[in-house]
């Protein structure tokens, strides 16, 4: 960035856009300390900047007609609900390291569709602190400014999400996916630029909501597995030990174990199908995901499923899965780049006709991740 360091102000507007994301595979298991296989994709929330002579930031959205103020001389209030939760937990965040924020105008706007499980919430928050980061002249190092962003969430926005989503946002590489254990945070680059298939993304319809509790819920039966089964994490728990030591466990339980064991064992096998462009193998992975997503762990919805379904009979769709938090939202599908827009074609006409739902789709390839640009005076 070539803005002014952080003793002097910064006098001129700017842009920040942060990418949204999709998961590949490794899905519910980054709270379980799991393996995930996530992209950032080229759909972004954009927040204009205009520094202002006091000590307000005054944020607008081009989705919402309310206009949210917060005092910057003060602590932020955990009171705030809607959209401005995430900026406010972020900018309260920055407020605990003891930054000192000067004043602004953030309007925001966005081509990612919200409640589409493309994580726009961790794209918000990410923009977020990258505006702070901006203004103050100081960069956090990315893991902890990832984990910043994931706090805001929990203690403002109410979801006690795992780690993916920010760490996805904030350290997303153009033209590769993150493997990311969750456990120790470490990051592995895997390409994903080639030219033989392609990720298309088909919006439901149906929008999620994290915040209403079955979330929240799921995580509270994997940590009651782990404590039944003596770990610290499902993480431990290999599929061969669910076997064996399985019987402790009530079958809800049993079940939630079951997929993340299972998705744990299914990530590891899509990366290595990737390494071999093996696209069958990486289908197959994609199918079983959303199967065990959809009987063991129980998030999945008649719509996602029904798309899943289309697609087993498209040619040139290799797999199919919901992606993200689930209850709605989006699948993606893995599609050989030569069938796109037959595949594309297919999917609407089918799911227009079981659902009369119309739906929303796009191509999409592994994007970078956060990024600022000067408004030109």
């Amino acid at each position: 960035m070539s803005f002014p360091p952080h003793d002097s102000a910064v006098t001129q507007g700017f842009v920040v856009t942060a990418p949204g994301r999709i998961n590949l595979i490794g899905e519910h298991t980054d709270y379980n300390d799991g393996l995930v296989l996530p992209m950032a994709i080229d759909r972004h929330v954009s927040i204009r900047v205009t520094p202002r002579a006091d000590r307000l930031a005054v944020w607008s959205s081009a989705r919402e007609s309310e206009v949210v103020t917060f005092d910057l001389s003060s602590a932020i209030s955990r009171d705030v609900r809607g959209w401005a939760a995430y900026p406010a937990g972020v900018i309260a965040g920055f407020q605990k390291l003891g930054w000192e924020i000067p004043g602004f105008d953030a309007a925001v706007s966005a081509d990612l569709p919200a409640g589409g499980g493309l994580s726009s919430s961790a794209a918000l928050e990410v923009a977020t602190a990258t505006v702070l980061e901006v203004l103050g002249g100081i960069s956090l190092p990315l893991p902890v400014k990832a984990l910043l962003c994931q706090q805001a969430e929990h203690e403002y926005a109410g979801v006690p999400c795992g780690i993916m989503d920010q760490f996805a946002v904030t350290l997303a590489r153009a033209g590769h996916a993150l493997l990311l254990d969750c456990r120790d945070q470490s990051v592995r680059y895997v390409p994903m630029d080639g030219q033989a298939v392609s990720i298309l993304v088909i919006n439901s319809g149906v929008k999620h909501a994290l915040v209403d509790g079955e979330y929240a819920r799921r995580r509270a039966e994997c940590a009651h597995a782990a404590r039944l089964l003596g770990v610290v994490s499902l993480r431990d728990v290999t599929s061969a030990d669910l076997q064996s030591r399985g019987g402790v466990l009530p079958e809800l339980e049993r079940k939630r174990v079951r997929h993340v064991t299972g998705e744990h064992d299914r990530t590891l096998a899509f990366v290595a199908a990737l390494g071999r462009a093996d696209w069958k193998s990486a289908g197959e992975a994609m199918f079983a995901s959303h199967e065990s997503l959809r009987a063991d762990y129980e998030v999945s919805c008649p719509e996602l499923d029904a798309l899943v379904d289309i697609s087993r009979s498209i040619p040139g769709v290799y797999g199919c899965r919901m992606t993200g938090g689930g209850f709605g939202g989006c699948v993606i599908a893995l599609v050989a780049s030569d069938k796109l827009e037959s595949a594309a074609a297919s999917f609407r006409q089918a799911y227009l006709a079981r659902t009369k739902i119309d739906p929303v789709m796009f191509v999409t390839r592994p994007a970078g991740g956060p990024a600022v640009m000067k408004i030109s005076q």
